[in-house]
């Protein structure tokens, strides 16, 4: 493990004192409690215990890039997390389970559907141990409907949820991200869930103590219903007169100008002019000064029935210059604007740098890795990296002990192949 500096690691976050327990694996469930750990919520995760040739753990520690066998997404989305290992099969795992329950204020977890039921730590379960728990519930199709005990990963979601329909060319088929963003997107429902639900929990009396506490709920957060949920106006345009949006490539129809147009040097650069004074400033700037000052074009609604025209005059004045001179000139227009960012771009960009976006950090061989400092940024008690993602088990003996077990009780279980 890696931590910051010292006093970084020891200063309070906004959600200090926050108990979560992490029943999930892959992306969803846990983004969303690494997302809780950055702000000073001390997770628990459980992890399947390695034997017989099976190397346990989440399946996440195994993807993408690997540094000596395990992931560097590992170092970011596990971060500040305690990591335990934990045979939820086993009676005696379900059992110390329910012990942690009780002392928890929030459980995560992203299996399907019914799976947890059957193990008998269902939310009827685990709220007769903890009636002010707040249980958040991330699926593919949530915990209820024909499609609830379907498999639901985030590429599906986002094809159910509407938002490939609408990405990518007209003549070209519908396209997806080089990311998990159907998961990503219902991570930020979850972690947006449970801060509601707490609210609600904390007014009603607060944390359970054993004979009191807050009314505790559900969340039920459904990949596909997170996605749409970002689908804009999509749904009203359809209920008013039949109106499907359709993929529009590079731009976003009903909204003149914003796109993507080609330097001289063959980058792209997005131009954003779609205010209406920014627009007059953007016409102004490629010496379009006819356009900037035709009243048809004033207002949105005229730039629509023109946007082709419109397009093509910034084409037509961006291909004469190289992508950096032309966002040099947008932002001396103050225009938005900028150059199609690599994360290669990213690392070097200043703006990124001025606001500490890139955390350095090291492996536990020392090798240097960076990652991506939390956000939002909060200016009392921002969120921080304490400690990259652990081992697998590196917090078992110390979590196990708060349960009070002493150390013959941790090596006993640890034959029986419980934790």
């Amino acid at each position: 493990m890696a931590e910051t500096s010292a006093g970084c690691a020891q200063t309070p976050g906004a959600l200090d004192g926050l108990r979560v327990l992490e029943l999930g694996s892959l992306i969803a469930g846990p983004f969303a409690t690494r997302l809780l750990a950055e702000f000073g919520a001390d997770v628990i995760k459980i992890e399947t215990p390695a034997r017989d040739g099976d190397p346990g753990g989440d399946p996440l520690r195994s993807w993408r890039k690997l540094h000596k066998g395990e992931s560097l997404w590992w170092a970011a989305q596990a971060r500040n997390k305690r990591c335990i290992t934990l045979d939820l099969k086993h009676p005696r795992g379900r059992d110390i389970v329910r012990q942690l329950v009780a002392r928890t204020d929030v459980v995560v977890e992203n299996m399907r559907p019914g799976a947890l039921e059957k193990l008998g730590m269902g939310w009827d379960d685990l709220r007769a141990v903890n009636p002010a728990l707040v249980m958040v519930r991330i699926s593919g199709f949530g915990q209820t409907g024909p499609m609830r005990q379907q498999p639901g990963f985030g590429a599906i979601a986002e094809a159910m949820g509407g938002m490939r329909y609408v990405t990518g060319d007209p003549d070209r088929p519908p396209m997806r991200a080089n990311l998990s963003l159907g998961d990503s997107i219902a991570a930020l429902h979850a972690v947006m869930g449970a801060l509601v639900a707490l609210r609600h929990r904390d007014a009603t009396g607060g944390r359970w103590d054993g004979h009191n506490g807050g009314q505790g709920q559900a969340v039920d957060v459904a990949l596909t219903e997170s996605v749409f949920n970002l689908m804009e106006s999509t749904l009203m345009e359809y209920s008013y007169d039949g109106t499907v949006r359709e993929r529009a490539g590079t731009s976003i129809p009903g909204i003149t100008p914003s796109n993507v147009y080609r330097s001289r040097d063959g980058e792209w650069v997005q131009i954003s002019g779609n205010g209406d004074a920014i627009f007059r400033r953007l016409m102004q700037a490629i010496g379009r000064a006819d356009l900037a000052d035709d009243p048809a074009l004033a207002r949105n609604p005229g730039r629509m029935a023109r946007a082709a025209d419109i397009d093509a005059a910034i084409q037509s004045w961006a291909q004469q210059f190289d992508a950096a001179d032309i966002v040099r000139a947008m932002r001396a227009a103050d225009v938005p604007a900028t150059r199609i960012y690599s994360i290669a771009d990213i690392v070097a960009d200043a703006q990124f740098t001025a606001r500490g976006m890139i955390e350095p950090h090291h492996l536990a061989d020392g090798t240097p890795v960076d990652l991506p400092a939390p956000a939002p940024r909060l200016s009392l008690t921002p969120g921080k990296t304490r400690w990259i993602g652990p081992p697998l088990g590196a917090h078992t003996a110390a979590v196990l002990a708060e349960l009070g077990l002493d150390a013959a009780q941790i090596d006993a279980l640890r034959r029986d192949g419980v934790v």
